[in-house]
């Protein structure tokens, strides 16, 4: 049986499986940062995310403008997948060894979108867009050619040209246009949604994959329904705001809702999915040595990657005009004390926490629901 025809306001199956190969990122940049739990992998990771996060949020506004329908487009977008894997296979070392191949797979995808882009409806967005893409992939490139501290220079240079200079020079870029895109919420969301569990669902795998079977003890066991315990509840945190996320971005107008989404889909995405890579590399350290306490950088991980998400889902509340209950910020606070259980208790337990934590907030805003607050102070209404 062949595929549905995608209606407008669904995502499909290409779009999905084009999300799965964008995943083994997360996955890559999970493994990177648990061989260097320091400060400087953290940036590292956060470094790495930060390009290709970009890239993939060009590919979820093009997709919403063109979806994949034709063979073509399908041919193309299977295109942008190679590079993005590419990449990803690059990233462990993508700042040493591997930099050719992350540049060749950064150009590949910066190509394909730009190509699709502009047969699209939003041509006049795309040539906006396409300089600092160009740019930054050129930035990358040349990045490859050199060593040592100008590599990681060439690479926050690009990381700037696409995240800041847009907004620096808003008359040159496609921050000035707004009303060039037009964008469909029931989409949109659904695919910014999707990636979350896709992202989360190879977390767990990844966790799976990684725990040695002819050593395994109650307490690992434990400890691995454990670890699928807290991406559900960090799934069903996000899961709740899906339906209203969507109602807040119908109710603007077209070139407001492009800076909406913006707002709320770019950066507190990107805080979401580096919280998700940092709890993954701590969820490890649980897993494996589940009768001993954590060690300092892998408790400050998985707190810490936990309060990134938390963040995240925060911000995007925030961007979309929605309520902020008084339980989402006393989580994270939360969240972030469990730190100093991981290093003095057996590592499950600082799990255990986490996780209660998140059911307790998750009960509380079942109980009290949100109320979405307009900017401009006007009384609130139920969201």
């Amino acid at each position: 049986m062949g595929q549905p025809r995608p209606t407008p306001d669904r995502v499909t199956l290409d779009e999905v499986f084009f999300d799965v190969v964008f995943v083994l990122t997360v996955t890559q940049l999970a493994d990177v940062l648990e061989t260097d739990l320091t400060w400087a992998g953290f940036g590292r990771t956060a470094l790495l995310l930060g390009l290709l996060w970009y890239l993939y949020t060009g590919y979820a506004w093009l997709t919403n403008h063109l979806p994949p329908r034709s063979s073509a487009t399908k041919t193309l977008l299977f295109a942008g997948m190679a590079g993005f894997l590419l990449t990803a296979i690059a990233l462990p070392d993508a700042l040493t060894d591997t930099g050719v191949l992350f540049a060749v797979g950064y150009l590949v995808v910066v190509a394909v979108h730009l190509i699709l882009f502009l047969g699209s409806d939003a041509r006049s967005g795309a040539l906006r867009l396409a300089p600092y893409n160009i740019g930054a992939a050129l930035l990358v490139l040349a990045a490859s050619a050199f060593t040592g501290h100008v590599v990681t220079a060439l690479w926050v240079a690009a990381v700037f040209t696409q995240f800041v200079l847009p907004y620096l020079l808003p008359h040159l870029s496609w921050t000035g246009a707004p009303a060039a895109f037009h964008l469909r919420p029931a989409h949109f969301v659904e695919r910014h949604g999707l990636l979350v569990i896709v992202a989360l669902g190879e977390s767990v795998v990844a966790i799976g994959m990684g725990v040695p079977t002819e050593q395994l003890t109650a307490g690992a066991a434990a400890a691995i329904m454990l670890a699928l315990a807290l991406p559900v509840a960090l799934w069903w945190t996000y899961l709740t705001d899906t339906r209203s996320s969507e109602a807040a971005l119908a109710a603007v107008a077209p070139a407001a809702r492009s800076r909406m989404a913006a707002r709320a889909y770019v950066l507190p995405h990107f805080l979401l999915l580096l919280g998700v890579i940092a709890t993954v590399s701590g969820l490890h350290a649980a897993v494996a040595h589940p009768d001993e306490p954590a060690a300092p950088g892998a408790a400050l991980a998985l707190s810490g990657g936990v309060a990134l998400f938390l963040t995240g889902v925060t911000a995007t509340r925030r961007a979309l005009r929605l309520g902020i209950t008084l339980s989402r910020p006393t989580a994270v606070l939360a969240v972030l004390a469990t730190i100093a259980i991981g290093p003095a208790l057996p590592a499950p337990v600082q799990l255990v926490t986490i996780t209660g934590v998140l059911v307790l907030m998750l009960v509380t805003d079942a109980l009290r629901p949100s109320r979405r607050v307009d900017h401009d102070g006007s009384r609130p209404e139920p969201a």
